[in-house]
């Protein structure tokens, strides 16, 4: 009986286990490509496994919101999907981006419509270091060939 940790991606975001400070940068109006005023604001958000190591939950917490993500692994696939969802939007789950990490950057991507305009989405994950990973969201209005960045968040491990 083989003990080793698979390779094939379901451990990639084992790093997000565990409590955080957020640091955000946010567009204002994340839905408004001509929007140029930004906002800082602090969270907390904490992130646990289900489904066997297969998936993971995580609630992030701030004065303005609180989110929810729910990610799972396809393992036929080999690929991730992740959900969203937010008290600013009651009764709505955003279509799932899907990808994968490559050379400790995952990208994930979906079509989606935003304030009634056809948009690409891309979420970028890196981990400079286990205790301190960094998301980016990013849109794209002309089909994949240019994209704004419109939400960053630096994560902090509470002990």
């Amino acid at each position: 009986m083989s003990t080793a940790t698979p390779t094939d991606g379901r451990s990639d975001f084992d790093f997000i286990f565990g409590r955080w400070r957020v640091r955000n940068r946010k567009l204002v109006d994340v839905t408004d490509p001509a929007c140029q005023q930004w906002i800082e604001f602090d969270a907390t958000a904490e992130a646990e496994p289900i489904l066997g190591g297969l998936g993971h939950i995580d609630r992030i917490r701030a004065d303005a919101f609180e989110g929810f993500t729910l990610r799972q692994f396809d393992p036929e696939a080999g690929v991730w999907r992740i959900w969203w969802a937010s008290s600013n939007r009651p009764g709505h789950l955003d279509p799932p981006v899907e990808g994968s990490f490559i050379d400790g950057r995952g990208r994930f991507f979906c079509d989606d419509v935003l304030g009634g305009r056809a948009v690409k989405v891309r979420f970028e994950w890196t981990t400079p270091s286990p205790d301190t990973p960094r998301w980016e969201q990013a849109f794209s209005y002309d089909d994949g060939s240019t994209w704004r960045t419109n939400w960053t968040m630096d994560l902090t491990r509470v002990d």
